[in-house]
């Protein structure tokens, strides 16, 4: 079992390491580079993204490297790149501090994956509470009378619970901390809120969505929390969850956007409401908005209105860009802003961006 987990995990980070180095090679005749890195939530869809732009802009050469939020928000800080990706906003003291612009750019959602004996995709039932205690380490065997009770009819194997977290600093981990934290208030007490938090217990760690969604595949009793394009994508087995309103669902486009409806990001035009646990039906209870960081005082203005430009564009294209990639487009009442946010970006002499 060790060395099938390994062979997998190893196969995963030489493919992944592959990926990076090739994504960071700048192809031939490009007059200018622009790159992002940070959150893996969402890079699929900057990869899909930055391959249509390039196609639609000759001579441009847009790189994004999914290395984790942390190091997005780092790179970002430290200029090391043009934009930096993060599923979990800065505030507004730490933007002026670091003289850094942040846009919302789409809203997805995460889903708790299994590798069970015998049980399908969208075949078992958690609950936040549930899950909380799994991840707490006070459930330690899946056929748990709590699990059980979710579950009838549903034969449940008596593995113990593997739990597969991220090895690195994540927005997604904490984004599911968050969401356990405020439907347990235990594990609250139990697991601070942090992208790389202290788990109780052993864990299984391994870097980035596809890292965590490769470790569990390998792992039987496993489970872990990735983004949903890659259930999808990856056809891995994901749960259903019962949401606030009790309601038992699976993770889908349509509930990203009921969680936007029933949240102020909806109802106020704030971009950094918690979208988490929304009050609605329909509403998927693990849903979160990814932003990008941009350089607010740029000194080298070429560059700053190309990745002005690519952000702009990925707003003018909406919904196009969006369909069909398990991510949901922003409210127009947040797009609506997204023009007075760029025109916060100044170059030296105080001139403005050419992002149109």
């Amino acid at each position: 079992m060790a060395m099938q987990r390994c062979r997998a995990w190893g196969a995963q980070w030489w493919l992944g390491g592959v990926l990076a180095l090739c994504a960071w090679v700048m192809p031939a005749q490009a007059d200018v580079v622009i790159k992002g890195a940070g959150a893996t939530f969402p890079s699929r869809v900057y990869d899909r993204w930055t391959a249509q732009f390039m196609q639609e802009n000759r001579g441009v050469a847009l790189q994004y490297q999914g290395t984790g939020s942390g190091d997005g928000i780092r790179q970002a800080k430290a200029r090391t790149v043009h934009f930096g990706g993060t599923d979990n906003p800065l505030s507004a003291a730490q933007l002026t501090e670091h003289k850094l612009v942040q846009i919302p750019l789409l809203v997805g959602g995460f889903v708790p994956v299994v590798n069970l004996p015998g049980v399908r995709p969208n075949e078992l039932v958690l609950s936040g509470e549930v899950l909380a205690d799994m991840t707490r380490g006070v459930i330690t065997r899946w056929n748990d009378a709590r699990i059980a009770e979710l579950n009838p009819g549903l034969s449940l194997p008596a593995l113990p619970v593997v739990r597969v977290v991220r090895e690195d600093k994540s927005g997604s981990t904490e984004v599911w901390v968050r969401y356990l934290a405020d439907s347990s208030p235990a594990f609250a007490k139990a697991v601070s809120i942090s992208q790389k938090p202290a788990w109780p217990a052993a864990t299984l760690q391994a870097k980035g969505n596809d890292g965590v969604s490769a470790l569990v595949k390998a792992t039987p009793g496993g489970f872990t929390y990735v983004s949903y394009d890659r259930v999808v994508k990856d056809k891995l087995v994901g749960a259903r969850l019962r949401n606030r309103m009790g309601q038992i669902l699976s993770a889908s486009e349509a509930g990203f956007r009921a969680a936007i409806l029933a949240s102020d990001v909806y109802r106020k035009a704030d971009d950094t409401a918690s979208l988490l646990n929304r009050p609605r039906p329909d509403a998927w209870p693990i849903t979160s908005t990814s932003f990008v960081l941009l350089d607010a005082r740029p000194t080298k203005m070429g560059e700053a209105d190309w990745t002005a430009r690519f952000v702009y564009w990925c707003f003018m294209h909406g919904d196009e860009l969006t369909r069909g990639t398990g991510f949901a487009p922003l409210p127009a009442t947040v797009q609506a802003r997204l023009a007075g946010r760029l025109m916060q970006i100044r170059g030296p002499a105080g001139e403005l961006t050419k992002f149109q």
